[in-house]
This record gives structure tokens, sequence and C-alpha cells, in this order.
């Protein structure tokens, strides 16, 4: 996050675009599976299904098309296109198996919860799980100007 905010000189704006994409993909993630259910996408998280990942999918294009064109950073005003849609799906694919990666050191180590502090979740290693693996994986792209 330190590299991000301090050598693309966007202040906080490259932060916050991989952060809402992180968030949405999780929230998308879990409402889209929730709601729709059907079949598992992997054995080792065993509450993740298909319909959820393409439900983080879609949440994150949504949460980043309306950050991106409401955002009063005006240097920053990126046109929706092809270079945009896969970024966002690769950010959120690095996300998600951020999540599943995490997801499986816990069960190899019989951990359910990370901690108390956000009760009804995993606590909160399972609310930056995907933030870890998306913010460097963030900074080589923007970095080797795809769209800077």
């Amino acid at each position: 996050m330190f590299e991000l905010r301090n050598n693309l000189s966007g202040e906080y704006f490259y932060i916050l675009l991989v952060t809402i994409i992180c968030v949405a993909t999780d929230i998308g993630g879990y409402l889209f599976g929730k709601t729709f259910k059907g079949p598992k996408l992997t054995k080792i998280s065993p509450n993740k299904t298909y319909s959820g990942m393409f439900g983080g999918f879609f949440l994150s294009f949504i949460s980043t098309h309306v950050y991106i064109n409401n955002i009063n950073f005006a240097q920053f005003k990126i046109e929706t296109s092809i270079e945009f849609f896969l970024i966002v799906l690769l950010i959120s694919a690095i996300s998600q198996l951020g999540d599943i990666i995490i997801s499986y050191f816990k069960r190899l180590s019989k951990i359910k919860n990370t901690g108390k502090i956000i009760p009804g979740h995993g606590g909160l290693l399972d609310r930056i799980d995907g933030m870890i693996f998306a913010f460097p994986f963030s900074y080589l792209i923007f970095y080797s100007e795809l769209i800077v």
C-alpha cells in the first residue's frame, strides 16, 4: 500500500480503487453465493460457489465504475474500456484467490476464526485476506503503466 500511495502520484486514488474492488468482490461473492447457491467452487473453502465468484466480479465492476465516474480526481478519469475491464477482473480474481489461499492455511491449522473483533465473521483476517494478495499485484499492474 505504501508503494502504491507514494510511487504512483495518485494520492489515495489507487488505494481506494483496490480496496473498493476487494470489498465489493467479498460482498458480491457472499450475497450472490447465499442467494443463488449453486455448485461448490473448491473443496478448500466449502462455502464458495460459482455464483458467488461471478457475483464478486459483477459487484466489483459496478462499484469500480461508480467510483471512477463519480470521484473528484479529474486527472484520473479512466474510460470504461477493455483495459479497465481486464484490470478489475484481474484484481477481483486475485482477491478471490487470496481468500481461498488463506482459507486453505486456516484449514491446515484447524483454525475456524482468526479473531473476535468482527462477530459473525471469520475474524479480521477474513476482511483483508483478499487485499493481502491484491495490493502487491495491483502495484505491479499500475506501476507497469498499463493504465497510468
